[in-house]
């Protein structure tokens, strides 16, 4: 193997968050990391040597999902799954984080995917903004705008609680604080 696909290999984890952020049904999500890394294997030669290929995944996962989206919605299909019957099954909470992680994650899944992509880009991965920008294909004050209307969308389905485990992502040059709430 070589140091190529071995730096693609090791991307997986976080296009699989990624992925499960967009789509919340694990097979749905396993599938779409496939069809990235197939796609990113086929196009191999669009990836420039010495750079890191995550920016270049997560565009390219980016593209497959927004497909699939068109297609649902071209059907008139359900955008999202409903949960498993596993998943839909609740624990008693060890911890008052638990809990408000859990509420945070759903109501991330309640918000438009545009914005739940935008947020998940930059408050989780840790894009940039220029960067998260380049890889959705929206210009920096759009990206900007959805991020500002997501957070103000979870903000009124999160309950006090919820809310405070939240940390805000402050527009500006530097990197992203990541939300603090387990996206598996």
């Amino acid at each position: 193997m070589d140091e190529k696909q071995r730096a693609i290999l090791d991307e997986i984890p976080r296009l699989r968050r990624y992925a499960r952020s967009l789509l919340r049904d694990r097979d749905s999500a396993d599938d779409l990391v496939q069809d990235c890394l197939e796609r990113a294997l086929l196009r191999l030669d669009n990836w420039q040597t010495g750079e890191s290929p995550r920016k270049w995944l997560f565009t390219i996962m980016h593209h497959l999902f927004i497909d699939q989206m068109r297609k649902v919605n071209r059907r008139g299909e359900a955008s999202m799954l409903p949960l498993e019957a596993g998943e839909a099954q609740a624990s008693p909470a060890d911890q008052l984080e638990n809990v408000a992680a859990r509420e945070i994650i759903d109501a991330l899944q309640a918000i438009s995917p545009d914005r739940r992509a935008a947020l998940t880009m930059v408050a989780i991965e840790g894009f940039s903004y220029a960067e998260a920008a380049e890889m959705l294909g929206v210009p920096a004050g759009t990206l900007m705008s959805r991020i500002a209307r997501g957070r103000e969308e979870l903000r009124g389905l999160l309950e006090d609680n919820a809310r405070r485990a939240i940390r805000i992502v402050e527009p500006g040059p530097a990197r992203a604080v990541p939300i603090r709430a387990p996206m598996a």
